[in-house]
């Protein structure tokens, strides 16, 4: 496949954004028919429910890419200013439109059920312009945005938290264990992003004389926010949830009493 061309790069992009518009609709129809909590959530819930399970999906494309880019040799991990390889282009191609589909999503909820998240906002415009930066100047390499994609290896387990605290399962050991698990990986991520300084700072020459100034701006800006302010922040925030099970999604709602979720059972 040849991603030099434009009419590849939006059709992969277009795929990206269409596939994951998909597994949310999927999930929203799979739940409605297969697990009571979902039924029993607000609309608001819902959606989030169904975010959810789509970021999860993701999370495990993210994870394959960037530990394929740490832990194999490749074009990418020799050049970590210019390296590139046709599978890093295939997963930043689906990523913005992933990426866009979050957007969109997003901003539609907002719109619908008249919220805003800015911190979450703010997040997914990074997010979405680091990538679509990444496509326009296609002479930069892809090693950053492949490790970056490798801070998502949290969101599966987000995922099933929340889940299990809406189905009631929050007292369970597996909830526990799922907890103790994304906490750890909380943790991780933020050695990652030290990891993404320190080789920053070792192809600080490479990056000045190959990366443009704007993408520069928006890759050291995205990551002191995220090593800064939301690694530090939602770790916290996965700790006392372990220690006090609440919904901080939804105000701190408190979750319900341990009730298996399964369909009603017919006498």
């Amino acid at each position: 496949m040849d991603y030099s061309l434009w009419d590849v790069r939006c059709g992969l992009i277009a795929s990206g954004f269409v596939f994951y518009s998909a597994v949310f609709l999927i999930a929203h129809i799979i739940s409605v028919f297969s697990f009571q909590t979902y039924r029993s959530l607000s609309a608001k819930e819902k959606v989030f429910w169904d975010l959810a399970t789509t970021r999860a999906v993701f999370g495990v494309q993210s994870t394959a890419a960037g530990l394929r880019t740490l832990m194999t040799e490749s074009a990418i991990s020799a050049d970590k200013v210019t390296g590139q390889e046709g599978w890093s282009w295939f997963n930043v191609l689906t990523a913005t439109g992933f990426f866009l589909f979050e957007n969109a999503a997003l901003h539609v909820s907002s719109a619908v059920f008249h919220s805003f998240d800015l911190p979450l906002a703010v997040h997914h415009f990074f997010a979405l312009a680091g990538f679509a930066g990444s496509v326009m100047w296609d002479t930069v390499g892809h090693f950053f945005p492949m490790v970056t994609l490798l801070l998502e290896v949290s969101t599966p387990f987000t995922c099933i938290s929340w889940m299990l605290l809406k189905a009631g399962w929050a007292k369970t050991l597996f909830w526990k264990a799922n907890q103790w698990l994304m906490i750890h990986l909380f943790h991780c991520r933020m050695v990652l992003t030290y990891y993404m300084w320190w080789v920053s700072l070792c192809e600080w020459d490479a990056m000045m004389e190959n990366i443009p100034l704007p993408q520069r701006l928006l890759f050291f800006s995205g990551l002191a926010l995220l090593t800064v302010v939301i690694n530090p922040i939602w770790t916290h925030k996965k700790t006392l949830q372990l220690l006090n099970p609440v919904d901080w999604n939804f105000g701190n709602k408190p979750v319900p009493k341990n009730i298996p979720d399964v369909n009603n059972k017919q006498q």
